[in-house]
This record gives structure tokens, sequence and C-alpha cells, in this order.
């Protein structure tokens, strides 16, 4: 049964719109968050929650859905609660997604942005106790791609979309992510979700997906916990193998045996428990 009522909850987001309008610093979102424009598309956004306490880490949620429209940070919002519930100040980040005036570069600029407003906005939002030397991301997907490309940002060149970070990772949970953007626009990933992304294939523009793909950027100089099942017909766990395998030390794979696409996404399960697990390592 508690894993039919988190379902049921995330089937609640699903159905609310999935695009709000920009509102103003302080405006709710939901029971206890509250939404914070970055920009003025009704897409730049993202919404606080705060735990009881001083939050001891901040973890950024970045959701899924193939970087396509379809899907919104209405994924993230059960996340963003039980990191709440667990001591630390969530950050669930909406972002411009393919088919909604995103893709390159514009998806990730929005992730770069929203991260970097947390040493503003975001920070005067939460009275200053925000510890933004404790802020990781915990990504989903699509999500994971843009989570641990986010800790990329310190070795990106000057000029590339999202170069020159204010605010730094201090590592990742990669979450059924999709982390080598060639690979998986060579084995149709999402359905061709990478060359949407990206504008092409990596035989039409290399420069791009060296730039956007997080195997690309390793060394990333932070710890990634790649958690992902075995029974994921969406992304398949190879993406996570081949990152580890070329991170070395640097990361770690938390195999969830019969898990799938999705279970890592319901706080209800022990595949979320491992996500937050991972949380709870990179912030220790």
């Amino acid at each position: 049964m508690p894993r039919r009522h988190a379902l049921l909850r995330i089937a609640a987001a699903l159905a609310l719109p999935a695009v709000l309008g920009a509102c103003s610093l302080g405006s709710p979102s939901g029971p206890g968050a509250r939404r914070i424009a970055y920009g003025e598309h009704p897409s730049q956004f993202g919404e606080l929650t705060l735990p009881a306490g001083t939050p001891r880490g901040v973890a950024v949620v970045v959701h899924g859905g193939f970087w396509r429209q379809a899907r919104g940070l209405e994924l993230g919002r059960p996340l963003a609660a039980d990191l709440a519930d667990a001591g630390l100040a969530a950050w669930n980040v909406e972002y411009r997604r393919v088919g909604g005036d995103g893709g390159w570069p514009a998806t990730f600029e929005d992730v770069a942005t929203a991260v970097d407003l947390l040493a503003g906005p975001v920070q005067e939002a939460a009275g200053g106790r925000l510890p933004l030397d404790r802020v990781v991301a915990v990504g989903h997907s699509a999500g994971g791609h843009l989570g641990t490309w986010l800790a990329a940002r310190p070795g990106l060149p000057e000029g590339a979309p999202g170069a020159g970070p204010a605010v730094r990772l201090r590592g990742v949970v990669s979450q059924a992510g999709v982390l080598d953007l060639v690979d998986a626009e060579q084995r149709g990933v999402g359905s061709g979700a990478a060359s949407d992304l990206l504008g092409g294939g990596p035989d039409e523009l290399p420069d791009r997906y060296a730039l956007a793909s997080p195997i690309a950027r390793l060394p990333l100089g932070v710890p990634v916990v790649c958690v992902h099942g075995t029974a994921d017909a969406n992304v398949p766990i190879r993406q996570s193998e081949r990152f580890v395998a070329a991170a070395g030390d640097a990361a770690e794979l938390v195999t969830l045996p019969g898990a799938d696409h999705f279970a890592v996404i319901d706080p209800d399960t022990e595949a979320w428990r491992a996500c937050r697990d991972g949380v709870e390592r990179l912030l220790a």
C-alpha cells in the first residue's frame, strides 16, 4: 500500500499544469514550497522547500523526461518534500525543455542559472541559512544528466554555456541518468532525445557533445553516486556502468536488482532510499 500511495501522489502531481507562469519571490507553489523565478520564461523558476530547522545541506532536484516539454518539476516535488523532512533544503528546479524553447544552449543555461541563484534570491528566501559549501544535485534520467553536467561546470572552457559557476556542487546522485550522450544517441535511448536536445547527432555536432555529455567532461573533481535499476527499460543501466568505469574511484554504482526506471522517484521505495543514502554519503 505505501507504494500505491506514492504513485497516487506522483499521478496527482502530473495532473497539475506543467507550466504555471513566473511568479515573484515567495509566491506559494505547493505545501511548504516557495516559488522563485530566475527569468521571464514560464519555465524559468524553482521551488524551495526548507526543513523545520537549520538546513544541514542543500539538494538541487532536477527532474527527468528526456529533456522534453511533456514532463516538469512536479516529478521532483515528492522527493523535495522527503529531503526536507530529512533536514535538507530542497531546490527543485524547472527549465526550458525541447518543445518549449529549450534545447542547446537554453536548457543548460537555465539549470546553471537556477543553481547560481542559490547564492542570491534563494539564500535570501532562506534567511541566509543555506550552507552553500554543502550543495549536491539529485537528478533523475535527463535530470541525472543535467545534475552531473552541473558538477562539471568548473571545468568548462571560458564562454561555454554554464562556465564560471557561482555555486559549485559537492557531488551528485544520478538516478538512472543519461550520462553518455553519444552512446545514448547511437543506441536510440529516448528515441533520439539527445539529438533533439543538442540539435543534431554526434557526427554533426561533436563539439556540443564534448561540452554537454558528462562522460566527456571527466574528471569532474567531485564524486558521483549512480543509482540504477537492472530492469530499467527507458535508460539502460549500461549508461551508469560506462560512466562509473570511466570515472574510476570518483564514481560509485549502486545497482538495484529488478528495479525499473521510475522506482528511484517513488519516495516509498527502497530504490529512493538508496538515492537518499547516496546524498548522505556525499554530505558526510
